[in-house]
C-alpha cells in the first residue's frame, strides 16, 4: 500500500479509525471475481480468525468457522483432554452439512429444551439408535407440554428432508418451498448426516470449507510460553491440531523466543506456528528469526483490554500493522491482525496495511456458537458473558492449582475486564451473519480499490488519512429513533 500524502502521513501513529481507502478503477464485472484466500498457508477461502479467548471459541465455533471458511483457535486454557475430545469432533464433522442436534425417542421435553438454543436454526433431530430419522422438534413444537413428555411425542408430523447429493440451490429452493428454515439430511440408509438451513445453502455458494490433506476441517489451537510449550505442542499435534497459536499480551519477552524455540524444534515444519503479540518491526524481526511462521499483532486495542489504560504501552492498529507486515514480507513471513474489530472496515484496513488474516473477539461472542451459556436479562433480551483473557477472572482460573497466596499475588497484574454482557444482535445472532458481512464487505472494497486478491489489495491500495469528523460522516447517521431523533447526532435532520 501507499499513502495518499505520504510526506506527512508516513509520520503518524495511526488506528484504523484513522485512515481510508481511496477508490480506484477496477476492471472486473462484479465482486464474485475477488479471491479471498489467505496468502500465509493453505486452508480457508476468507482471511477471519475466531480468537483464542475463553468466551469466543470452542467446540461449536471452531467447528462452524472451519465449515464457513474461516479458522477458529481453541484457548490455551483447555486441558488436552478437551482439546482431544473437541478436535475429534471437528475432524469427524461433515465439511458442508451442520452437526444436527440429535436426542432419542425416549428422551423427555426437558433435554430438548437444553439442547434447543445452542442452534440458531432451532431444530433438534430425534433419531434411534442406529441413527435413523424418527422426526424433528422445533421451539413451536415444546409449547404447553410437560417437561417430562418422551421426545416421540413431540416430533412435527409434516417432515420436510434432503438428500446429500442436491445442490446448495435445489436444497434453498425446496426449504423455501415448504417454508422451514432447515431440514435434517439423510444418506441412502435413512440416516442423518446433518443439517442445512436455508441461509447455510446461499452461505455455502459464497464460502468454501477451510480443509486439511485429508478433506478434514482445520483447527488451531493456542498455547502459552511455559518451559514445556515444546511438548505441549507435540502433545496437540497429536491429538490433530493443525495450527499451533503462541500467545502471551507482550511477545517481545526472552521467554516467548524460548518457547517458540523449542516449539520449532519439537515440531519442525510439520505445521504453521504463529506467535505474538508484539507491535514493532524489531519483535516481529525476534519472532520470526525465533521459528515463527506467522507474527500476531496489536497490543491493547481489544474491546476486553485495559493494558494500554493500564501501562500506557501498546501502538494503534494500522501502524503497527503495517510496520509489523513490512518487516515480516522482507523475511518472507507474515502477520496477522489481532483484536480491536468493530466494523467490517477494520478488517479491509488490517488487510490493506498488510496482514494475512484478521482475528476477530469480542464481536464473535454473542453469537450462538460462542462457549457461553445463552442468559435472559429482565426484558427478555438474550446475551452472553465475554471477558479478557488477562482479566481477573481469567487468570484465577489459570493459576487455579497454585496456593491461595501465589493466586493473590497473580491477581494483582491484571489487564482485562472481567465481565461484560454482549447481546445478541438481531440479523447478527450467529457467526454465519457476520462472516458473510465481514466477506462481503472485504469483496466489496477489494472492487473499489481495483483488485481481485488480497495479495494485490496489501500491494495497491492508497489510504489516506482523515479527521474525526471525515470519520464521522462516513457512518450510517441517517436513522431516527421513536422521537424523530437521530441515532447518531441526537437531532432528525430536516
Amino acid at each position: 500500500m501507499r499513502f495518499l500524502h505520504p510526506e506527512r502521513d508516513e509520520l503518524l501513529e495511526l488506528s484504523t479509525d484513522d485512515v481510508f481507502l481511496v477508490p480506484g478503477y477496477f476492471d472486473g464485472a462484479s465482486r464474485a471475481e475477488v479471491d479471498l484466500t489467505p496468502v500465509d498457508f493453505p486452508g480457508g477461502s476468507h482471511p477471519v480468525v475466531s480468537s483464542n479467548m475463553n468466551a469466543v471459541t470452542g467446540k461449536r465455533m471452531a467447528e462452524v468457522m472451519a465449515r464457513l471458511g474461516g479458522l477458529g483457535v481453541l484457548p490455551q486454557d483447555m486441558t488436552l483432554a478437551t482439546v482431544e475430545r473437541i478436535t475429534a469432533h471437528i475432524k469427524q464433522a461433515h465439511p458442508r452439512f451442520d452437526t444436527a442436534l440429535v436426542v432419542r425417542p425416549d428422551a423427555p421435553l426437558r433435554d430438548v429444551a437444553g439442547l434447543i438454543r445452542k442452534r440458531s436454526h432451532d431444530l433438534v433431530v430425534v433419531a434411534d439408535d442406529e441413527g435413523r430419522l424418527v422426526g424433528v422438534i422445533t421451539q413451536a413444537d415444546l409449547r404447553d407440554r410437560d417437561q417430562y413428555t418422551p421426545a416421540a411425542r413431540l416430533v412435527s408430523r409434516t417432515l420436510v428432508t434432503l438428500a446429500p447429493e442436491l445442490s446448495n440451490r435445489e436444497a434453498f429452493l425446496r426449504l423455501d418451498e415448504h417454508r422451514v428454515r432447515a431440514a435434517p439430511v439423510l444418506g441412502p440408509d435413512g440416516r442423518v448426516e446433518g443439517v442445512l438451513t436455508r441461509d447455510d445453502c446461499v452461505r455455502l455458494d459464497l464460502l468454501r470449507p477451510s480443509l486439511d490433506a485429508r478433506g478434514k476441517l482445520l483447527v488451531a489451537a493456542a498455547l502459552g510460553i511455559s518451559a514445556d510449550a515444546g511438548a505441549r505442542a507435540r502433545a496437540l499435534l497429536e491429538r490433530g491440531v493443525d495450527v499451533l497459536v503462541l500467545d502471551t499480551a507482550h511477545g517481545h519477552q526472552r521467554r516467548m523466543l524460548e518457547a517458540v524455540r523449542a516449539v520449532r524444534a519439537e515440531v519442525g515444519g510439520e505445521v504453521p506456528i504463529v506467535a505474538g503479540n508484539v507491535c514493532t518491526a524489531e519483535g516481529t524481526r525476534a519472532l520470526i528469526e525465533a521459528g515463527a511462521d506467522v507474527v500476531k499483532v496489536n497490543v491493547g486495542p481489544g474491546a476486553m483490554c485495559t493494558t494500554r489504560m493500564q501501562t500506557g504501552a501498546g501502538r494503534p492498529t494500522f501502524s503497527s500493522v503495517r510496520a509489523c507486515a513490512l518487516e515480516a514480507r522482507a523475511l518472507g513471513r507474515h502477520v496477522w491482525a489481532d483484536g480491536g474489530v468493530r466494523h467490517p472496515r477494520d478488517v479491509v484496513l488490517s488487510l490493506a496495511a498488510g496482514a494475512s488474516r484478521v482475528m476477530i473477539g469480542t464481536m464473535l461472542a454473542g453469537t450462538w456458537e460462542s462457549p457461553g451459556d445463552l442468559r435472559e436479562d429482565r426484558e427478555g433480551r438474550f446475551y452472553k458473558v465475554n471477558f479478557g483473557m488477562a482479566s481477573a477472572r481469567a487468570v484465577e482460573d489459570r493459576t487455579a492449582d497454585l496456593d491461595a497466596y501465589e493466586r493473590a499475588k497473580r491477581a494483582f497484574f491484571r489487564e482485562g475486564i472481567s465481565t461484560s454482557k454482549i447481546y445478541l444482535q438481531e440479523g447478527r445472532e450467529g457467526v454465519g451473519d457476520i462472516v458473510v458481512e465481514l466477506v462481503t464487505g472485504l469483496q466489496s472494497a477489494c472492487t473499489y480499490v481495483g483488485v481481485t486478491t488480497l495479495r494485490d489489495l496489501a500491494e495497491r491500495a492508497v489510504v489516506g488519512v482523515q479527521t474525526a469528523s471525515g470519520y464521522h460522516e462516513g457512518t450510517p447517521h441517517g436513522a431516527t429513533d421513536s422521537r424523530g431523533k437521530s441515532a447518531a447526532s441526537g437531532s432528525a435532520r430536516p
